[in-house]
């Protein structure tokens, strides 16, 4: 079980960089250009730019780059030292982690929170599911235990809480969640 635990954190890796990224190449450029939906309130607001979803992309490609090189004939090449794979399943797992995020914080407007207060959960699953989700449709063929996908979410909870609080002491962010 461990080495299965072993190899869903790697193969989540691109996710978590992509997801991580914004916080230090995001900004300006707003996403929704400042439209409101129909409620009146922000689509995603303020704090979903651009750049920041260009710059994850980027962070997202580097780390599955990274992975390739790094695992390549070890026990570990989740890929089978196939760089197309990595770059491919690095795109799909980029973008599906930046999509979940936009989808979490969608909900969060539509629940009237705005953007940079916090919410259990929607800060921290949508964006692992999705990615998790548009790898599997790009084409991963990867089968995990319950018990691996559970501490997986977990530890995704745990990293994105303590991740904040350190981009927050740094000065990266206004809040510390």
């Amino acid at each position: 079980m461990l080495d299965e635990f072993i190899r869903l954190i790697l193969l989540i890796l691109p996710a978590y960089a992509a997801n991580a990224a914004p916080v230090v190449l995001g900004g300006r450029f707003p996403i929704d250009g400042g439209m409101r939906a129909w409620d009146k309130r922000p689509i995603f607001g303020s704090s979903k730019t651009w750049l920041g979803l260009l710059g994850g992309m980027a962070a997202g490609l580097l780390a599955a780059a990274l992975e390739a090189h790094m695992l390549r004939g070890t026990a570990y090449d989740l890929w089978a030292g196939r760089p197309e794979w990595y770059a491919g399943m690095g795109l799909a797992l980029s973008a599906g982690a930046l999509a979940g995020d936009l989808a979490g914080s969608f909900i969060k407007r539509r629940l009237g929170l705005p953007a940079g207060r916090p919410s259990w959960l929607l800060d921290q699953l949508p964006f692992v599911l999705a990615a998790l989700l548009a790898a599997w449709l790009a084409g991963a063929s990867f089968a995990f235990s319950p018990m691996p996908l559970i501490f997986l979410l977990a530890l995704t909870i745990v990293l994105h809480r303590a991740a904040n609080a350190f981009a927050h002491a740094s000065g990266l962010k206004k809040v510390p969640w």
